[in-house]
């Protein structure tokens, strides 16, 4: 245990000297503090609602007298406190379509007059959600495939093998569209989709650590006490195999946010209202021309949230490079 805690605190070491990986870690950070307190950031129920009658807390309690209804803030009479962006995702404002960066709406607002910014903010969370479930889905998946080839060879590594292929000469975004056409479009179909057609990367991975791996001398010694396969499979090697895993799981949840947003943008995604940047930049192609916020906006998200995964899988990947160690 303290040889594995030492590799790691190595590892943190090494990925600290990288500033462009840092930075894009703080971001990651950044983003997905956003994505956990969306409901606290934008919101068109006040913090706190103080009236003649009692103390309400709008945000945190769902009084039945809230439920279900988006009330202006002008609705609420009384001493309040709102969030920075005092409107919810799905609030229509006929009022104000189409409004360019302003105090009031500090990202603009789309067509249908809906505060681009409490959109963005919530869409961060559909995105990063989606990120993380579908590559949590693929990520268990191809360790248990990959470390059962890896572990036991023979004819079970050659039909997991063929198996792998097989899924890997499937185009797999169009394999994920023939599968949502047939499902239909929803957040549990993308997370679903994308979990069960992305598993073979970390399955290679896994199968190639566990051959170097399984011939180790605490592996054989293990064996050789009596041990069981399950016990030796999953306390012994895989804990030494998962720092590639944790490379590959970074790039992959970069990869996914791209998936999950190109599918919306096509309107195969997460379906409205539930927004999501895929599909507020698929709504903005009819404004190009004199609503560049529409386009910019979710199009610069998406950029820097993959960058800073990008960045993040390629600090680590030299972070566990033994090569990289100044010795």
């Amino acid at each position: 245990m303290s040889e594995r805690k030492g590799y790691w605190n190595n590892v943190w070491k090494e990925f600290k000297k990288n500033r462009l990986s840092v930075a894009g870690l703080v971001i990651v950070v950044i983003l997905f503090m956003i994505a956990i307190f969306a409901p606290l950031l934008a919101n068109n129920k006040p913090y706190i609602y103080i009236t003649d009658d009692d103390v309400y807390f709008p945000v945190f309690i769902d009084y039945q007298k809230f439920r279900g209804r988006d009330l202006k803030k002008e609705q609420f009479e009384g001493f309040k406190i709102f969030p920075p962006i005092p409107y919810s995702y799905s609030e229509y404002d006929l009022d104000a379509i189409v409004l360019p960066p302003s105090r009031d709406h500090i990202l603009g607002t789309d067509e249908q007059g809906r505060d681009l910014a409490a959109r963005m903010i919530y869409g961060a969370r559909v995105s990063i959600f989606i990120g993380f479930v579908a590559v949590f889905i693929y990520v268990s998946i191809g360790i248990l495939v990959g470390a059962l080839a890896g572990y036991y060879s023979g004819w079970v590594d050659m039909v997991i093998s063929r198996m792998i292929e097989i899924v890997m000469c499937f185009p797999t975004f169009f394999l994920i569209l023939t599968i949502l056409a047939l499902w239909g479009p929803s957040l549990l179909s993308v997370m679903v989709v994308i979990g069960i057609t992305g598993w073979t990367g970390i399955a290679r991975i896994v199968r190639g650590e566990f051959f170097k791996l399984r011939e180790q001398d605490y592996v054989i010694a293990s064996r050789a006490l009596g041990a069981r396969d399950l016990w030796i499979i999953f306390k012994h090697i895989l804990p030494n195999a998962l720092a590639p895993v944790l490379v590959s799981a970074t790039f992959g949840i970069a990869t996914t946010i791209l998936v999950e947003s190109s599918l919306s943008f096509l309107g195969f995604g997460v379906q409205p209202p539930t927004p999501s940047w895929g599909d507020i930049l698929s709504q903005s192609r009819d404004f190009m021309d004199f609503a560049w916020w529409l386009t910019m906006i979710p199009g610069i998200a998406i950029f820097i949230t993959i960058t800073s995964y990008n960045l993040v899988g390629e600090g680590i990947q030299d972070a566990i490079d033994p090569k990289s160690y100044k010795r």
